[in-house]
């Protein structure tokens, strides 16, 4: 168990993490931002990949901004809670990820509903195929005694703990790399002669991207983190 040494690296971890959410994991994104016409890359064997959409999901209905505050056992309870959680009902996917989807031949989702719904309600002409390589990357909550947060702040507290290495014996950092590594390999051996399109997390798709560039993918639009967002990656290889 690594609990106190999680804790003793929080405030530094905690900087990690809100860097990273506005960096990634992987340093700032080398994206476009503007318009986009989804075109399949050639290889130079000849073979056309992707391209490949990966979005976040939609907004759940339990609501990590409410209260009541919670211990940290509570909030290990809450995620449990929330791994379950659907969509909110009033959850429209945007017309943009909705357009960009519609000739997607293959469509992924991780194993929690709330990526399976946004996979159905972003792209209904397919059934998705639900994969749990895709899901969310954990958040242990540090084991502070004597102190109530609402569940957003425990969210944060939890992944710079993480970061850190505290996992609650539960998939650790390097876990988690590997599991993105070989999410990164399933997208690219699904993306020959087809647009692949993925509703999974907002960490785990940060985890992602570094490894789908390692096979010669470049993000061509990156969207942000927010519920429905996503990014756009092209086949440039190797």
């Amino acid at each position: 168990m690594q609990h106190g040494r999680a804790i003793g690296a929080l405030p530094h971890a905690a900087n990690t993490a809100s860097g990273s959410l506005q960096t990634g994991l992987a340093g700032p994104c080398e994206c476009l931002q503007t318009g986009y016409i989804a075109m399949p890359e050639t290889t130079s064997t000849g073979t056309r990949r992707g391209p490949i959409v990966v979005s976040r999901h939609g907004r759940p209905q339990l609501d990590r901004t409410a209260g009541p505050r919670l211990g940290w056992r509570d909030y290990k309870d809450w995620w449990d809670r929330y791994e379950e959680s659907p969509l909110r009902d009033d959850q429209v996917a945007p017309d943009n990820l909705k357009q960009l989807v519609a000739d997607a031949t293959l469509v992924f989702a991780s194993a929690r509903i709330r990526a399976q719904e946004t996979a159905a309600r972003a792209a209904p002409h397919l059934e998705a195929i639900h994969d749990p390589v895709f899901n969310e990357a954990p958040l242990p909550p540090p084991r502070i005694a004597g102190v109530k947060y609402l569940p957003k702040t425990w969210n944060i507290l939890a992944r710079a703990a993480w970061l850190s290495g505290h996992s609650l014996d539960g998939e650790s950092v390097s876990e988690a790399r590997v599991r993105a590594a070989l999410a990164a390999q399933k997208l690219h051996a699904a993306s020959e002669d087809q647009k692949v399109y993925l509703a999974a997390h907002g960490w785990f798709n940060r985890m992602l991207r570094p490894e789908i560039k390692k096979l010669g993918w470049k993000c061509v639009y990156d969207g942000g983190d927010s519920y429905w967002s996503h990014r756009i990656y092209e086949y440039r290889d190797k």
